[in-house]
């Protein structure tokens, strides 16, 4: 059985009409003729959605009981019974209550997809795993119900309903998205034009990536290796020398000119990956500079560079290719085209762009090979094998002239001259071959005494000789090179390699980096120099130490300006590091511009978190201005439009009013301006602890004392509330006015969220020097990741019942707890809800001084 084809509307918000778009299909599929039901379609009280189910078939749904409470869940075993050719299935994320199927909807709808039965779903981009942390950080709300990308991407089709962040609000307002009471706080908070605008951003480039996708499949599956210019992509290529800087700004200035357009960074090296030419510490700073234009950083392998860079940009789809005017000189370039002429002549359709830059026809400036492949001990002991061994050899072989051949002899020199290439290298060893040919010559070859040769087979027998010690000699001393080199680049590579775990462990300050530097290279000191703003780059400027200020070192005397130390990296224009001590050659230099190209990015990571924690009370401190603004502008407005209006009724001349009447409307004016000095005095409370002059008076407090006032300030609700307070329970150290205040915060709350029927427990109990007050609901509960969050201001856990207060009745709560010396945690309710539990010092009188310390401490334990 063919498996069934999914289609998903993916929405950036609530609101923007995927559910609408989704029904909209299913009739349009109906009139054709296509047998469509309703698998489940949430309406969320929106008429003109509900409206459009009226038509169609819907299955009904299965009933889910889970700890005493009913849910609504997709029947699949129904859908499939019923075998339709298309389902509805809205909420691709949705979680299923416990006991269903499956413990998600999308694998409800991999089931239909398996019956062969085709599937049409929405889904909203907070919803989708790889952005979910992006989106809370940009709305300041966690989506707990996510679904994996992957899910969504397997989809046959991806269609995005986008709204503008305007239209929504205006949808928003006129009440066709949420209950009109829900309406002010989700217009302040979630729906923000801001947030809205980044979501939306953040879906079409989700789907752009998606589309991307898709076209590189679709290209691979054609065999198509022509580019297709559906968004532009720069590639530059990087050699490691001094001109990528210029090559790199070049390249993001042509990106730039192109909305959207992508830029690439690409470096060779070769196959064996030894001496590449490329300069890492130039590397490294060259792929900072392009990660920092918002850019990307490859390196790929191939010894055919051209074809390298061009498998790259097709394989990428890119539309141009940046190149650095060739560096070679004018007699380089008679006997080779160039990289970028070979490049240019091999590209299609992808253009290339030649940039000229300060390095031209300058030569290559790779790293500096030592001439010298083996040490200069083993040099001179190679010399002195072949100075005194030949002459050796000559004699001890004499005797032995008239029974001995001369391939003979021509082998036992060659032996000898291979020990000499294995001890002392290619000149040692290419020096002995000619002394030995002659040796042989003068000694063993008639007419000997002679350095003239009767038969040519003899002359020819020397020649290869010649050739083949000195060919030895040669493949010794390139062997001993790459050796030394590849020993060279290990070493290098380890000490890189530590630099990488360094940054890894987080430990990228700049002097833990300055110490790591020093201790590496056995310097006497680091220091790391930045130039004075006021300073001008006069010629002086690199010797005058008041040019210069030290930003950290490590070590002995610091340098106080580049020209005072024995090795100087300029990492930027204003950064210099300066070591003292030993001169280090060109390799070690390499990797040390490294280690001073990490302390720039490790310099400037430690001055954003500085600026951001900076910032970070100022943007607090907006945040508060904001949510305490909207909730002045709805939740101050509704208690006094309220009690305006009992006022007003009750002044009325035109109107008379009957006793009951009026008393009602000044219970309803009482109630609001109760409630609104409730909130006044939260808001004034708030301030005071944020200000820290909140004036405590801490003194014994009976709780069986304070509970049943805190109980009755809720009024009719106080008659959902148990209290169980023992009577033997002891004072505590509180502010009895607080503590009242904070008790009803919490009660209160505890209340709004227990259903029907239910009641709030309040106990009390004692453990220790602490007494702990249980507020205990049987309410929805909080997820434990959200513990910390209820206690913030202005917080609700999301848009959820908005109408009820400004969410400061917890964060004050806590507050008034702390200044009390006190303790304020949830916990899970068993079976179900929240416990709000509130721990206060208890006082300590002369009794209690006379009780054992196990009667004060047994519970404890």
């Amino acid at each position: 059985m063919p498996r069934g084809r999914l289609r998903i509307y993916l929405g950036a918000a609530p609101g923007v009409g995927k559910t609408y778009a989704m029904l909209c299909e299913g009739h349009r599929r109906g009139e054709r003729g296509t047998d469509v039901v309703v698998g489940l379609v949430e309406t969320h009280g929106r008429a003109r959605t509900a409206e459009l189910l009226e038509g169609l078939e819907i299955v009904p749904r299965r009933t889910v009981t889970y700890r005493g409470a009913a849910f609504t869940e997709l029947d699949v075993d129904a859908v499939i019974a019923r075998r339709p050719s298309v389902a509805l299935v809205d909420e691709l994320a949705h979680t299923n209550a416990p006991g269903s199927r499956n413990a998600k909807r999308w694998q409800d709808i991999d089931d239909l997809l398996d019956a062969g039965i085709d599937v049409i779903s929405t889904v909203n981009i907070q919803h989708l795993e790889s952005v979910n942390d992006v989106v809370q950080h940009i709305t300041g709300i966690p989506q707990r119900e996510t679904v994996p990308d992957e899910v969504v991407r397997r989809a046959d089709q991806v269609e995005l309903v986008d709204m503008a962040p305007e239209a929504l609000r205006r949808r928003l307002a006129h009440g066709n998205v949420y209950l009109p009471e829900k309406v002010d706080a989700a217009l302040a908070n979630y729906f923000r034009v801001g947030n809205l605008t980044a979501l939306r951003e953040l879906a079409l480039l989700w789907l752009a990536d998606e589309v991307d996708e898709q076209l590189d499949r679709y290209r691979a599956e054609h065999g198509i290796a022509d580019t297709w210019e559906a968004r532009e992509r720069v590639v530059v290529a990087l050699t490691g020398g001094p001109e990528g800087d210029t090559l790199v700004r070049r390249a993001a200035r042509i990106a730039a000119r192109t909305k959207g357009a992508d830029l690439l960074a690409v470096h060779v090296t070769r196959a064996d990956g030894l001496a590449s030419g490329g300069d890492p510490a130039l590397l490294a700073r060259q792929r900072a500079l392009v990660e920092s234009m918002g850019g990307t950083y490859h390196q790929v392998v191939g010894d055919d560079i051209p074809r390298a860079l061009l498998d790259f940009a097709r394989g990428v789809n890119a539309t141009q290719l940046v190149l650095g005017a060739s560096r070679r000189g004018r007699i380089a370039q008679i006997f080779g085209r160039g990289v970028g002429v070979e490049t240019t002549a091999r590209s299609g359709s992808i253009d290339v762009h030649m940039i000229t830059h300060e390095q031209v026809k300058k030569g290559r400036e790779g790293p500096q090979r030592s001439r010298a492949a083996l040490t200069r001990r083993r040099r001179l002991t190679g010399w002195t094998v072949a100075l005194t061994g030949l002459p050796l050899l000559t004699a001890v072989l004499l005797p032995f002239r008239d029974t001995l051949s001369l391939p003979s002899f021509i082998l036992l020199f060659l032996t000898t001259v291979v020990g000499v290439a294995l001890i002392g290298g290619m000149w040692p060893a290419i020096t002995a071959a000619v002394a030995g040919s002659l040796l042989i010559n003068f000694f063993f070859t008639p007419p000997t005494h002679t350095l003239t040769i009767a038969d040519p087979e003899n002359l020819f027998a020397l020649a290869v000789f010649v050739v083949v010690a000195a060919a030895v000699s040669m493949i010794v001393d390139v062997a001993a090179r790459r050796t030394r080199e590849a020993a060279r680049a290990g070493a290098d590579a380890e000490i890189l390699s530590a630099l990488a775990g360094h940054v890894l462990r987080g430990e990228g300050a700049v002097p833990s980096l300055l110490a790591r530097t020093r201790e590496t290279f056995g310097l006497v000191s680091v220091t790391l120099l930045e130039r004075r703003p006021e300073a001008g780059q006069g010629p002086d400027d690199r010797s005058d130490p008041a040019s210069w200020r030290i930003v950290a070192t490590s070590g002995g005397e610091p340098c106080t300006c580049p020209d005072a130390a024995g090795t100087d990296v300029d990492i930027d224009g204003d950064l210099v590091l300066a070591a003292r001590g030993r001169l280090l050659d060109a390799s070690e230099r390499r990797v040390i511009e490294a280690f001073a190209a990490q302390m720039a990015v490790a310099l400037r990571q430690e001055r954003l978190e500085e600026e951001a924690g900076q910032a970070r009370p100022l943007a607090e401190a907006d945040r508060m201005r904001t949510a305490l603004l909207a909730a002045v502008s709805h939740d101050l407005r509704t208690p006094l439009a309220a009690a305006k209006a009992s006022v007003e009724s009750l002044r009325a001349t035109d109107v008379e009013w009957s006793p009951e009447d009026r008393a009602e409307l000044l219970e309803a004016a009482d109630e609001s301006l109760a409630r609104l000095d409730r909130l006044v005095a939260n808001l004034l409370d708030m301030s005071r602890l944020q200000a820290g002059v909140l004036g405590v008076a801490a003194q014994p407090v009976a709780v069986e004392e304070v509970v049943p006032r805190a109980v009755d300030d809720l009024g009719p609700l106080a008659a959902e509330v148990k209290i169980d307070i023992p009577h033997d329970l002891p004072e505590v150290v509180a502010d009895p006015a607080l503590l009242e205040r904070v008790l009803a915060n919490l009660v209160g709350n505890a209340v709004r969220y227990t259903p029907a029927g239910e009641n709030v427990l309040v106990t009390a109990s004692r453990y220790g020097d602490r007494a702990e007050i249980r507020i205990i609901d049987r309410g929805p509960g909080v997820p434990r990741d959200a513990y910390d969050r209820i206690f913030l201001p202005f917080q609700r856990l999301g848009d959820r019942d908005n109408h009820s207060g400004v969410g400061l009745g917890l964060a004050l709560a806590r507050g008034l707890t702390e200044a009390m010396g006190g303790r304020l945690s949830p916990d899970e309710t068993p079976g179900g809800g929240l416990t709000m539990i509130l721990t206060l010092p208890v006082a300590v009188h002369l009794h209690d001084l006379r009780e054992s310390p196990a009667d004060l401490g047994g519970a404890a334990s």
